[in-house]
């Protein structure tokens, strides 16, 4: 198996968790501000693992 597929799968994963963590807000007050974090912290991981995965398939 190639690594830069193993880096597309781990990148759609860490989208997967980031988009979970995003829309699993609370009905009074919203998304917190850790639970924006920990969010904007998994999709730049996940794009940087997508480019890299791309980037060595090429």
């Amino acid at each position: 198996m190639d690594f830069g597929l193993v880096l597309l799968v781990l990148g759609g994963f860490l989208l997967g968790g980031s988009w979970s963590i995003w829309r699993a807000d609370s009905d009074t007050k919203g998304r917190t501000g850790p639970q924006m974090l920990f969010a904007g912290i998994l999709l730049a991981s996940a794009l940087v693992a997508s480019a890299a995965g791309i980037l060595r398939m090429v």
